[in-house]
């Protein structure tokens, strides 16, 4: 069952950032918080060592460096986001 949970005293300044980023964000202040907190709690995303990240990309047979260029940055923007 959902549970209603609240913040008191949260400073003017703050609540105007968080403001603009759900505006930003096309989202609810409400929408915007619970984004947050979720991003907060969710499970660590597995990390790859420099070597394993190499071995992953070599098994791809990529022939030409724009190719591997944007798996690095698919792979980085996602690593970002869990």
């Amino acid at each position: 069952m959902p549970l209603n949970l609240s913040i008191k005293n949260a400073p003017d300044d703050l609540v105007q950032r968080l403001r603009e980023r759900a505006r930003r964000n096309h989202r609810s202040l409400q929408g915007e918080m619970l984004a947050i907190i979720e991003a907060a709690v969710a499970p660590a995303a597995p990390s790859l060592g420099a070597e394993e990240f190499l071995d992953e990309i070599r098994k791809l047979g990529l022939t030409r460096r724009n190719e591997a260029a944007s798996l690095v940055r698919e792979y980085r923007d996602v690593g970002h986001q869990r």
